[in-house]
């Protein structure tokens, strides 16, 4: 399948991209295309720019959080030690009703 069959190909030109480690990416665009600012770093998928001085930073990525760490965030210890005792008295009021309904069914 050539030109023949699809068409002349539309003029092209090439930009090259630089990301904060060092690659440079070489798309090519339509020569009517809009140029973007930034294009993604195909091998480290940083954000590239056109200046090979000055490339964007990299983005900054928060660590992983557990459901734990979120908590603590928003209680204090002395709140967290509140809940769980309320939570305790709870389970052994609950308990003690258990025992005191099947006391009657064991005698």
């Amino acid at each position: 399948m050539g030109e023949a069959e699809r068409g002349e190909a539309a003029p092209r030109i090439r930009v090259a991209f630089y990301c904060a480690n060092k690659h440079q990416v070489v798309p090519s665009f339509s020569h009517e295309a809009q140029i973007p600012d930034e294009w993604d770093c195909p091998r480290c998928g940083f954000p590239a720019g056109k200046d090979p001085e000055n490339p964007p930073a990299p983005p900054k990525t928060e660590p992983y959080k557990t459901h734990l760490a979120y908590v603590k965030e928003r209680r204090s210890d002395a709140d967290g030690q509140a809940i769980l005792e309320e939570a305790l008295a709870k389970l052994r009021a609950e308990r003690a009703a258990m025992s005191a309904a099947l006391k009657p069914l064991n005698d």
